[in-house]
């Protein structure tokens, strides 16, 4: 009587002497690499579309941060973004989130400001040139003042850098009064008032936000000058339906 193997024709490892085992094991780093060279693509794939989105997310948010401000709703965000609300909120849990990251090179960007004026020998030189460079760069982006000024519960990093900027304002405005430069009666509120005045300035080109922004920078250093010299002010910008000069 035939044995089972055979009747079926099909060779038993046994009897091939272990070539067969020894063949398996032999092919096994091949097909192994080839199913790692595999494995290993996927998760740099889905990490790649996942900076993407994020990535996509921040830039539709920082335009329209810029052009309307913080109230802007998420989903008009993520349909900006070209993305499901559901893929925004697992990159940015909260708006706050967002926030915070949309404006970290701004925020960065004004510690440098204020950096490069604490660093002039001159206080209210350096003074000046962070008012004009801050209102500039406010007046490019109106979500920028908001987001500077509000304190959002969680965002660490985003308080630190503030409470960095403002405490460096503070110690150069005053060696800027100690100078003799600054008016004595000059406390911080008058920033935040400069700041939130600032953000008033609307025109549907930023270029004339900049150049009215700059205007109103002028008035603001006369303003804080503790002798006022009435150095002639930029130039004023297109803003009323009146022709410039009229008064």
């Amino acid at each position: 009587m035939s044995s089972p193997r055979a009747r079926t024709g099909v060779p038993h490892p046994a009897d091939l002497g272990g070539c067969f085992l020894s063949r398996t094991l032999t092919d096994a780093p091949v097909h192994l690499g080839k199913v790692r060279a595999v494995t290993d693509h996927l998760p740099h794939t889905l990490r790649s579309d996942a900076l993407d989105n994020r990535e996509r997310i921040i830039e539709a948010a920082r335009r329209l941060f810029a052009a309307e401000g913080l109230d802007v709703p998420m989903r008009e965000i993520a349909r900006r973004a070209a993305v499901g609300p559901a893929t925004l909120y697992r990159r940015f849990p909260t708006k706050q989130a967002l926030i915070t990251a949309v404006f970290a090179d701004q925020l960065r960007m004004c510690r440098d400001i204020v950096d490069e004026g604490c660093a002039d020998p001159d206080p209210w030189r350096g003074l000046c040139q962070v008012i004009e460079k801050v209102c500039e760069l406010h007046a490019r982006d109106r979500g920028f003042t908001e987001a500077f000024m509000s304190t959002f519960p969680g965002t660490t990093d985003a308080d630190a850098g503030r409470e960095y900027t403002v405490r460096a304002i503070a110690g150069l405005a005053r060696r800027a009064q100690e100078a003799g430069r600054l008016r004595p009666d000059f406390v911080l509120d008058d920033l935040v008032l400069m700041l939130m005045a600032n953000k008033g300035i609307h025109s549907a080109s930023t270029a004339v936000q900049v150049t009215a922004s700059r205007r109103f920078a002028g008035f603001v250093i006369q303003a804080f000058e503790a002798s006022p010299r009435h150095a002639p002010l930029p130039p004023p910008a297109r803003l009323a339906s009146a022709e410039p000069g009229y008064l």
